[in-house]
């Protein structure tokens, strides 16, 4: 296994949260003991995890949630600190996204999630990466 695969792993489970708005499972993806930021489209940064968590919940809990669907997936591990960039295909756009990962308590969690419009991604951006559909 390559150090990547578990923070792809990781990151998968994100968007297996977020499309099933499962707020549960998101809070299981998120660290708890270091501090965490997430910034929406559109929305102002968020920090701390009580922030984050309930932009989460409402998020899920909404009827208007968005569809979303990442692809692209690629995961660099520096030690105990991992990133992975990727595209959500969300609805008839694409958005960039930035999701960064620590070890903590041996599993890797999420302690910043950024994401933003994008143009689409050309074909041979997501050939080699796994297409993770939710």
């Amino acid at each position: 296994m390559s150090d990547s695969e578990p923070v792809l792993f990781a990151n998968e489970a994100f968007y297996y949260a977020f499309a099933g708005g499962d707020a549960a499972a998101m809070d299981e993806v998120w660290a708890r003991d270091v501090p965490v930021a997430c910034i929406h489209p559109g929305w102002n940064v968020l920090t701390g995890r009580d922030a984050v968590m309930e932009s989460w919940r409402s998020i899920l809990g909404s009827d208007s949630r968005p569809a979303i669907r990442s692809q692209g997936a690629k995961a660099v591990v520096y030690g105990d600190v991992a990133f992975v960039t990727c595209y959500e295909n969300v609805g008839q756009g694409y958005l960039a996204a930035t999701n960064v990962f620590v070890r903590e308590g041996g599993a890797w969690k999420m302690v910043h999630h950024h994401a933003g419009p994008t143009a689409p991604p050309e074909a041979e951006e997501l050939e080699d990466a796994p297409d993770l559909v939710h």
